[in-house]
């Protein structure tokens, strides 16, 4: 780099500081960035520009508060408010060092507060000219609306702000960061579709500067899960991997959970479960609840009942739209496996509410697919089809084939039960060859299991249509509801049981039944 070399042999200027200092910050040197940004501070301050050295504080205070070093970064900030108090100098870094304080309201849960404060620090951009001040105060502003759940007004703002972002209308030092925020913001709302549009976006502006570092902590993580719904899993774990290493330098940040819990989630959907374990309990170690991952991962490891004890015990103390929304796919899952079919309607229920309010492509596809479940598990596999149609369709729109296949399991099993076996195989086998695609282990295992028992097995001479009946005699359906489930009158119901009680020489339900779970029928 031309600006340190030339550090080297003479020290330089403050304002070629500030360039070094942006350029090391931009290629990942946090910490040659901030030793750089005192220096530049140390200058200016020297020379009387007391703005100029409240501007090096601030930017060097944004770099601390990235690495976690929050305390620190609050001592320069206070430094740097002093500084221009005694000077009681009218300029624009007067709106800059508002937004931190801002930032402070957001975490003590004063949301109103931050929004007029960084409507101040818009109104002295705006005074000023400074694009850099209006972008971070405006996607600030978007943020602050979603969360006091005005969540058009705020989105907006966000879309605003990165219209501006891709104009080249701000410097570099900024556009990672806007990045990053605005594609968070839109993941707590579920705008799956706004997130993948900006990380691509950002992606593209990355490739033009192939040594920027711009994924940086949370924004990494959040790159991650994106990833991992479109379907890229490698690369969605080598960016959970890439968070880890870089929010543990220099010391453990805040996101280190959350980072954790993404490598944990990929590795139980691809059947990893010691590694899922462990990458949980790291989770949990650096602050970062562990659910609903972990009791997910001990449901397919066979233990239902830990499962079940400890989803009811999350789901109550939990709270916020966006918490529950990750909670409750999980816990009707849970329920419907434990055979609480009440707790699992009254938490679709709730989903089908959460979604209506966020009006969110993805959360309406996840709420889709809990109802659907639930019919099915009701016995009403013709309403389920209708619903978990819906589901696939949503699970389409927002590009996520995981969850499209998952769907597909569910639209299978309501096929079987309606008696279109053929239906059935064939969602099966599509859903099959996404898993095999992703790598989904134990979703491939089980789908695999699923198709094998479509197959009639040759018991007694009985047609697939007896092994049909015989099956739903078997889950204590009446004539009636067989003759619903197959389309078929009761009278041929009757025929089919009086055949298949003479070919096996059984002589009641009860005795059929036994047969059926004996020879592995249902």
């Amino acid at each position: 780099m031309l600006l340190a070399a030339a550090d080297r042999d003479e020290p330089l200027p403050p304002e070629d500081l500030e360039r070094l200092a942006t350029a090391a910050y931009l290629i990942g040197k946090d910490a040659e960035s901030a030793e750089i940004w005192t220096r530049a501070y140390q200058e200016f301050l020297g020379r009387g520009a007391v703005a100029r050295a409240a501007r090096c504080a601030f930017w060097l205070a944004s770099g601390l508060m990235h690495q976690g070093e929050r305390a620190r970064a609050g001592g320069w900030i206070t430094r740097a408010r002093e500084l221009l108090d005694n000077a009681r100098q009218d300029c624009v870094e007067q709106g800059y060092l508002l937004l931190p304080i801002a930032l402070q309201r957001v975490f003590a849960g004063d949301a109103a507060g931050a929004y007029g404060m960084f409507c101040q620090a818009a109104e002295i951009g705006d005074r000023f000219g400074d694009r850099d001040l209006i972008a971070l105060a405006r996607h600030s502003r978007g943020r602050v609306l979603i969360r006091m759940g005005e969540i058009r007004d705020g989105v907006g703002l966000l879309d605003e702000a990165m219209i501006t972002i891709d104009a080249g209308e701000v410097s570099p030092l900024v556009v990672g960061d806007v990045y990053c925020s605005v594609i968070e913001g839109c993941l707590e709302v579920f705008d799956l579709r706004r997130a993948q549009e900006w990380t691509a976006a950002l992606t593209r502006w990355c490739e033009a500067q192939p040594d920027l570092v711009p994924y940086r902590g949370q924004c990494l993580v959040r790159r991650a899960e994106i990833l991992q719904l479109r379907g890229a899993w490698p690369e969605a774990i080598e960016a959970a991997r890439q968070a880890c290493d870089r929010l543990l330098q220099p010391s453990p940040q805040p996101a280190s959970g959350a980072a954790f819990y993404q490598c944990g989630e990929l590795h139980r959907l691809r059947g990893e479960f010691a590694e899922a374990d462990e990458a949980y309990r790291q989770a949990n170690r650096y602050g970062r609840k562990p659910q609903p991952g972990l009791v997910l991962l001990r449901m397919v490891q066979g233990q239902t009942e830990t499962a079940t004890t400890t989803i009811r015990l999350v789901v109550d103390e939990a709270h916020g739209t966006e918490t529950r929304s990750r909670l409750l796919p999980a816990y009707v899952e849970i329920m419907l496996a434990a055979g609480d079919i009440q707790a699992a309607r009254m938490a679709a229920d709730e989903l089908a509410s959460l979604a209506g309010d966020l009006d969110a492509p993805l959360l309406t596809a996840v709420a889709a697919q809990a109802r659907g479940a639930v019919r099915l598990a009701e016995g009403d596999a013709r309403a389920a089809l209708s619903v978990l149609r819906q589901a696939w369709t949503g699970w389409q729109e927002v590009d996520a084939p995981y969850d499209a296949a998952r769907v597909r399991v569910l639209i299978g099993l309501a096929s079987r039960d309606l008696g279109d076996v053929e239906a059935a195989e064939m969602e099966f086998d599509a859903a099959r060859w996404i898993f095999q695609q992703l790598g989904a282990r134990p979703d491939l295992t089980r789908v695999e299991a699923l198709s094998r028992a479509l197959k009639p097995a040759p018991a007694g001479g009985l047609s697939a249509r007896e092994i049909q009946v015989l099956r739903l005699v078997a889950a204590g359906k009446t004539n009636r509801q067989i003759a619903s489930a197959l389309f078929i009158s009761e009278r041929t119901v009757e025929r089919h049981l009086s055949n298949i009680f003479n070919k096996l020489d059984l002589t009641s339900r009860s005795a059929a039944t036994a047969y059926a779970y004996e020879h592995q029928l249902l």
